[in-house]
């Protein structure tokens, strides 16, 4: 399994901020700010691995190719979805950019709405096996 390219660009931006951002470089690493990094890194990490496990199925817009539920997706049914914004939640404590909460509730948002898209689309193609699989699992 290969790391799909557009997943290598968040580490890019995360460092173009990091080195370029006025005042981010230089404040402390204080036990706040590792812990943001950490969460960040494990986001990031759960990111990709929700990424990989999906395989094929991936699309941009919603698509019913099959329905997966090894991995991640056996116990959450959006993962990619939770570990970006854990990933963003982290990022802005890392680095303190809390004007950054502003497009996370926005993100927050779209994922929500693209949850219930997929999700229809999904019970349409597979039924009660989507049903089956929606009870098993959490957002």
């Amino acid at each position: 399994m290969r790391i799909p390219k557009p997943a290598l660009i968040v580490p890019c931006v995360v460092l173009l901020i990091y080195l370029f951002v006025p005042g981010v470089r230089q404040r402390p690493w204080t036990a706040l700010r590792i812990a943001g990094a950490i969460i960040a890194l494990a986001g990031y990490i759960l990111f990709i691995t929700a990424r990989l496990q999906l395989g094929e199925s991936f699309s941009v817009a919603p698509q019913a190719k099959q329905l997966v539920t090894h991995g991640l997706y056996s116990r959450i049914r959006n993962p990619i979805y939770i570990f970006i914004a854990v990933m963003w939640l982290g990022l802005i404590v890392a680095l303190h950019l809390n004007y950054l909460f502003v497009p996370f509730v926005a993100l927050l948002i779209m994922h929500l709405i693209r949850a219930r898209q997929e999700a229809k689309i999904l019970q349409e193609r597979f039924g009660e096996a989507y049903l089956n699989y929606w009870k098993q699992t959490w957002f």
